[in-house]
């Protein structure tokens, strides 16, 4: 082998030019080794990038550095991106359709990241007439997006999009809608006003409610199809579909918010449907229905008006003597629409979107009655436990609210504490809102609270608190001298900010008693020359020169001082001084004639214009000279004027002239858009404009439980209030024809023979009734519909058949047995009469309890057949029930005494019928939390027929579901040993039907609540019942004698009185005591008294109420009973029933 060295150890000679051509050839090598292998690195990497994407694995948009490093080397110079998207662009023009799909998920993924996709646009729009279901709603999801940037390409597209419009799949019909509404081409408006109009006539409610939004879209671009798009508003106004709802009331708003006849004939059936209506839609739903109400009804808070409907608040009987009384006040009747948006809309107050809850609170705020109000308190303060800025919002509003009703927020006062979390924003509206509800009672704890906030790290929050507690000084005079002593205190804080604060607040303070404050001024002037803060300085001048003559040995070495400084003062500062100056030469031209001299020729020399001009104003207004002509006289009057006390106001109060809610209240600041809410009509509008057939809800009294209830259209919007108000009408005078035919024992007889006759057709029965009933009706009963006649005969066959049964139950022998007993002889057609009678309602009633065990499952029933009290739902009564001492001529008299203990020898305290009806009804179940099962409960006030010593309890099931729930029974009771009487279980409720129960429930003379579980074949609720003490009590009647007797007996610690405010009017008093609890009224002798009696349910023991009027606005209410604690909680509730307006 050649060797390249000689054996000396040096390079031989020959060898030295072949070993330099080896080398290059080597390097040569190595170069090309390298580059190749950097050139399968770099394809490697993009192979594996492709790879995970493909998988789903990463989508890596650049290369690192190592990568961009190979790529270079190797020769390829390309951006990533482009590379990705070029991939992107292969898959999409590929025949494979699952490549297709894989690439636009991949688009659309980055199109949700943020990222521009509009390259892709002429390789997507290509697959917009794909078969692929998933793929074409790909597309059009990409086209909404980019078809406004890339107009042209895709308008090329228009005939794929009209085709689409006939697609059998309702989300391509109008995702090819939304695409072809999106191409902002007014070229193409005429296809799209057709495919608009094509769209709400559609089948499918989800291409109507698209086409809804392509309304909005249309008139934006075109503003001339105005008039079209308004004929399609209109007919899908009268769609019945919740998807649509929202939308098209949307669009309304956008294209003619001031049509509001095209609302008129929708107006209740959108406060309907609105519970069911997605949220967003609700909140333009409600807005809208705001504005329509504000047109449409008289306002409900006029001042002297006397409510005459039955709700919560209020209560009505028989207001002759009232209107006698009051002859000017007018009775505020409100329309059964406006009352129909109230009761629709609270539910929504449990919405778990904030927005509706807000948008349902300002509706309240504009619409309801002031009393009324306070019900959405609490869902605002709910809300507070939002993120911040649903905090922010709210708090705004809150602070314009408890601007004019600081008793709504007040029992939430904690709520509005500031947390340490909270930002400065959201303290500072937290701080607003506990100075709007600072009064007397509350002050002191509010400024403990204030205290701590003083101390706060925030800056900004300390000084607003120090402005919160001059605001709190302004507005109670009882506390000036407590927060002015406070904040001298902080003028040694070391936070010059705070102490600058201090100084402008004591400054205003001080105005309204300066003459009693010169110690503070003083104290002041001695802070002056360490505060730095220009307003702080400013507003001790100021002082100092408004009451220079009660410090007039202070005011000039302040003056000597701001001299010094003059020319590095702030603009603020300077004027004060020269103001300052003027005042001291008129007051004491002695010591101050030169040191005036010197600060004017400083301010005759001031950069600033401002103090230029004032000096030169001020030197001719108090130097005398030839110029100053008649001013001079009159400077110490101009300067010296006595200034009024400045009003520390809140930052909110006059944001109430924007609605509440919306974007120009929070900015306190009109936006665009922003449609002001009108002023009440002071004539309501015709009412009838709105009378059309519509969506009925399901009503709280149902007769048939497997069936959907059906009744004529006149009667679908009675409120319930209305239909309790008839009832009682029609039972006052039912009663009157009963008491007025015992005055014979001849007359009584027959009379009580003609109602038990057994004639069961529903002709005779509706005459009957009505002719019983008309005597008694008011005018406001004349709509009384024939279907709720019919309802109360049934109701009242039903106990009349029920206490029949009983009669014959306790070993009765007849109605002839009854009559005689009564009367002691009547006539002998009258008791032949009286037997006959008695044998058909016996057949009847046999009939009738044979169906019942034959067929316990609920039946649909014929309309003659419809009853209020279903038998089903009672049992017989016990055997060994307490017979009534003396047999009643009537038998609802004899029903009365059932399940009472018989009357006492030395007093006669007989159970009689209430003679006031409560209406309240209380949510037992909320349709949400029972998976469509609602259950609402009031207290008839009727004898319970189970036991004596149980409360009647009327339950109220209604399906608000769309499937049919079965067997709905009562289980568990907590505790166990709670008595409850269940009703009958329900085997079968369809959907939207309500059936109406009784149950009885053993309170023991207590409010605890009853608590147990309502269950369906599959689901169990835990529920409560929830009594007044009112409710716990049975009404009596007593003679004056006896009531004066037995409160003879119930002194010291069973007689229990307060102080009361209350009417003079003597229907209000009874009308309100009546409404808080179930007492008897007993005649009085003096009209100054007013006496009540009852007895308690369960225990029997005697309660006796006595209410003496002093003077016009109180009296002295006692309640005397041996249960002490339902004596104290009794006069709570009947001192917050007088006091209520």
């Amino acid at each position: 082998m050649y060797s390249f060295w000689a054996p000396e150890g040096r390079p031989s000679p020959c060898s030295s030019s072949s070993s330099k051509k080896i080398f290059v050839s080597w390097r040569d090598d190595m170069d090309l080794n390298l580059s190749s292998l950097r050139s399968e690195a770099a394809d490697a990497v993009r192979t594996a990038l492709a790879s995970a994407e493909h998988l789903q694995l990463s989508l890596k948009a650049e290369l690192s550095q190592e990568e961009q490093a190979l790529t270079l080397h190797a020769g390829g110079a390309k951006k990533t991106r482009s590379d990705g998207n070029e991939d992107l662009k292969e898959m999409l023009e590929s025949n494979k359709e699952s490549l297709k799909l894989e690439a636009m998920k991949r688009v659309v993924g980055l199109i949700a990241k943020g990222k521009n996709a509009s390259e892709l646009f002429p390789a997507v729009v290509k697959n917009v007439a794909s078969k692929n279901i998933e793929l074409k709603k790909l597309v059009y999801v990409y086209l909404v997006r980019y078809a406004e940037e890339q107009q042209d390409l895709a308008l090329l597209s228009i005939s794929t999009f009209q085709r689409a419009l006939k697609d059998p799949n309702q989300l391509i019909r109008a995702s090819a809608l939304r695409v072809l509404s999106s191409v902002r081409v007014p070229i193409i408006v005429p296809i799209m006003m057709l495919a608009i109009k094509e769209a709400a006539a559609d089948l499918s409610p989800y291409v109507r409610k698209t086409s809804a939004h392509a309304i909005q879209k249309l008139y934006s671009l075109d503003p001339d199809q105005k008039e079209h798009l308004i004929e399609v508003i209109e007919k899908l106004l009268k769609d019945k579909s919740t998807l649509v709802a929202g939308s098209v009331v949307m669009a309304f708003e956008e294209v003619c918010p001031d049509r509001i006849d095209l609302i008129h004939k929708n107006y209740r059936k959108l406060c309907n449907l609105l519970v069911d209506v997605e949220e967003w839609g609700q909140v333009v739903i409600i807005s809208m229905l705001t504005r329509y109400a504000r047109t449409q009804f008289t306002s409900p808070w006029k001042e002297g008006a006397v409510f005459d409907e039955n709700d919560v608040k209020t209560f009505y009987d028989s207001d002759s003597e009232e209107k006698r009384d009051r002859p000017d006040a007018k009775p505020y009747v409100m329309d059964p629409d406006h009352r129909l948006l109230l009761r629709n809309t609270k539910p929504l107050l449990q919405s778990r979107n904030t927005a509706v809850v807000m948008s349902v609170a300002q509706l309240y705020w504009h619409l309801a009655p002031k009393q009324e109000v306070n019900i959405v308190t609490k869902s605002l303060v709910r809300l507070l436990r939002s993120h911040r800025e649903v905090q922010y919002v709210v708090l705004q509003n809150i602070a314009t609210m408890s601007i004019q009703r600081k008793g709504m927020f007040e029992p939430f006062m904690k709520s509005f504490y500031v947390r340490s979390t909270d930002t400065t924003h959201i303290k500072t509206l937290k701080l607003e809102i506990l100075t709007n509800l600072a009064n007397e009672a509350n002050i002191s704890t509010i400024l403990r609270e204030f205290q701590t906030y003083v101390k706060s790290q925030d800056k900004a929050f300390a000084a607003a608190t120090i402005q919160a507690i001059g605001r709190c000084a302004t507005n109670i005079s009882e506390v000036t001298d407590t927060c002015l002593n406070g904040l001298v205190l902080l003028l040694s804080n070391r936070d010059e900010g705070v102490v600058a604060e201090s100084v402008v607040v004591i400054r205003k303070l001080l105005q309204t008693q300066p003459t009693q404050h010169s110690e503070i001024i003083k104290h002041m002037a001695k802070l002056f020359d360490k505060i730095t803060v220009s307003m702080a300085r400013a507003s001790i001048l100021w002082l100092m020169g408004e009451y220079c003559e009660r410090v007039s040995k202070i005011a000039p070495d302040v003056l000597r001082k701001i001299a010094k400084t003059f020319t590095v003062e702030e603009d603020i500062v300077k004027l004060q001084a020269v103001n300052l100056a003027a005042k001291l030469y008129l007051t004491n031209s002695k010591q101050t004639k030169l040191l005036t001299q010197y600060i004017l020729n400083l301010g005759k020399y001031d950069p600033s214009y401002d103090i230029r001009d004032r000096t030169r104003f001020i030197r001719q207004l108090i130097v005398p000279g030839d110029k100053s002509g008649a001013l001079n006289k009159y400077a110490r009057r101009i300067l010296l004027a006595p200034k009024p006390a400045p009003m520390l106001e809140s930052a909110f109060k006059d944001r109430d002239r924007f609605q509440l809610g919306t974007l120009s209240h929070s900015l306190n600041s009109k936006a665009a858009g922003y449609q002001e809410l009108s002023d009440w009509p002071a004539v309501a509008p015709d009412q009838s404009v709105r009378n059309v057939e519509v969506i009925e809800p399901v009503k709280e009294w149902a007769p048939l439980l497997g069936k959907s209830k059906t009744t004529n259209s006149d009667d679908k919007f009675y409120s319930d209030e209305d239909d309790a108000k008839k009832e009682k009408a029609s039972d006052s005078s039912d009663d009157d024809g009963s008491s007025s035919s015992t005055n014979s024992s001849t007359s009584g007889s027959s009379s009580s023979s003609s109602e038990e006759s057994g004639s069961t057709s529903e002709e005779d029965e509706s005459e009957s009734d009505k002719s019983s009933t008309d005597s008694g009706k008011s005018s406001g009963d004349s709509s009384y519909s024939e279907s709720e006649q019919k309802r109360m005969i049934k109701k009242k066959k039903n106990i009349k058949i029920q206490a029949e049964k009983h009669k014959h139950n306790h070993g009765d022998s007849g109605s002839d047995k009854d009559g005689e007993q009564a009367s002691g002889s009547s006539a002998e057609s009258s008791t032949s009469d009286s037997d006959s009678d008695s044998e058909s309602d016996s057949a009847a009633q046999q009939k009738r309890k044979n169906n019942i065990k034959s067929k316990p499952k609920v039946e649909n029933r014929s309309k003659t057949e419809v009853s209020l009290l279903d038998l089903d739902d009672f049992s017989p009564a016990p055997a060994n029930a307490p017979k009534s001492s003396a047999v009643s001529l009537s038998l609802l008299s004899d029903l009365e005494g059932l399940s009472l203990t018989g009357a006492s020898t030395t007093m006669q305290a007989q159970v009689t019928t209430p003679t006031f009806g409560p209406v309240e009804t209380h949510e037992l179940l909320h349709h949400m939390t029972g998976k469509g099962l609602s259950a609402k409960y009031h207290f008839p006030r009727q004898p319970c027929l189970y036991q004596s010593g149980m409360v009647a309890v009327q339950l109220t099931l209604t399906n608000c579901s769309d499937r049919t729930l079965e067997e709905i029974h009562i289980g568990e009771r907590s505790p166990a040993s709670l008595k409850i009487h269940c009703f009958n279980p329900i085997e079968l409720l369809e959907p939207g039907a309500s059936a109406t129960v009784s149950m009885g429930v053993d309170f023991c003379d207590s409010t605890q609540a009853a608590n147990f579980q309502l269950c369906t074949k599959e689901d169990r609720f835990s529920v409560s019942i929830q009594p007044a003490v009112g409710e716990l009590l049975m009404s009596c009647s007593l003679t004056e004698e006896d009531f004066c007797r037995e409160q003879s007996k119930l002194l010291g610690m069973n007689e229990t009185s307060a102080t009361v405010a209350t009417a003079t009017s003597d229907v209000s008093v009874t009308e309100r005591v009546l409404s808080a609890a179930n007492v008897g009224a007993v005649a009085s002798s003096e009209q100054r008294l007013h006496r009540f009696a009852g007895r308690t349910v369960s225990s029997q023991v005697l309660v006796l109420v006595q209410l003496e009027l002093k003077d016009s606005s109180g009296g002295l209410l006692t309640v005397s009973t041996e249960k002490s604690v339902m004596a104290s909680m009794l006069l709570r509730d009947l001192q917050q029933a007088l006091a209520r307006a």
